[in-house]
């Protein structure tokens, strides 16, 4: 069965590739603009393309069984079409939580009549780095909606359940919300990076306005759509599911043991 990661040198979809390999997957190939800067693991079948370039994925999906789609909205439709055009049996998609900014992906994968399995995620723990540059420079971190609570997921769990989404058609046809094993609020989260560095960080709540301000350092036009979707988690909470660890076969990684694994985002080089 051959297997396409395209995106395979992001975060998620390098991870993919790496997580098919470690279960014995012999037959995977690897989208890529750049194939020699990507690096990837020997064994790996390199196709040079860009979904965002629709003109370089016939070849790369000639022969593909199953296809790992990553997340880009303005060829989503295009790249479906040409899946179904080019007799790939199933699609795997990386989406995010229904009805919300990537529901674009889903939609273009319905449309093309493929069987499919949509993945769900939530926040991503990385998303936490948003607090590094605060947290080198001390001990304070000026941050708003404090009680702001959702279950962000590790992105390594992510690509554990890809990579069994990809391998076993199981669980075709379904819709798996994904999320971490605790619902956290941003000062919680703030407390355990501190624990990880073993270090007391203190949490300043800012205003809607000094929030955006702040996060616009670093997230630039994107802050207030940022700091508004966290306001509506202090309402709703995002509740923890079980389902990443029911597939992945193993307890989801935990803020905390996220944090451990990625101190070195906080700390000077």
């Amino acid at each position: 069965m051959k297997i396409l990661v395209t995106g395979a040198t992001t975060n998620i979809g390098r991870m993919v590739v790496d997580e098919l390999l470690r279960r014995g997957a012999n037959d995977v190939r690897a989208l890529t603009v750049d194939p020699v800067r990507a690096a990837l693991p020997a064994g790996v079948e390199v196709a040079r393309g860009f979904l965002g370039r629709p003109a370089t994925l016939p070849a790369a999906y000639a022969g593909v069984d199953v296809l790992y789609l990553a997340p880009y909205l303005p060829t989503a439709t295009e790249a479906c079409r040409l899946a179904a055009e080019a007799g790939i049996g199933r699609i795997v998609d990386l989406a995010g939580p229904k009805g919300e900014h990537w529901q674009g992906v889903e939609d273009a994968v319905e449309a093309s009549g493929l069987p499919f399995t949509h993945l769900e995620p939530g926040e991503f723990m990385a998303n936490a780095a948003i607090w590094s540059r605060q947290i080198r420079a001390g001990d304070e971190v000026r941050d708003p909606c404090a009680d702001a609570a959702n279950a962000p997921i590790a992105q390594e769990d992510i690509a554990v359940v890809a990579a069994r989404a990809l391998l076993d058609d199981s669980l075709v046809g379904h819709s798996l919300e994904l999320t971490g094993p605790e619902t956290l609020s941003r000062r919680r989260k703030v407390e355990l990076i501190g624990q990880a560095l073993g270090r007391e960080l203190r949490y300043v709540e800012l205003s809607r306005d000094e929030g955006i301000a702040e996060l616009a350092k670093d997230m630039g036009e994107h802050a207030a759509w940022y700091v508004d979707g966290q306001a509506s988690l202090v309402e709703n909470p995002q509740q923890a599911t079980s389902t990443t660890s029911e597939i992945a076969g193993r307890p989801a990684t935990t803020f905390l043991e996220w944090a451990r694994r990625h101190a070195d985002l906080f700390q000077d080089p």
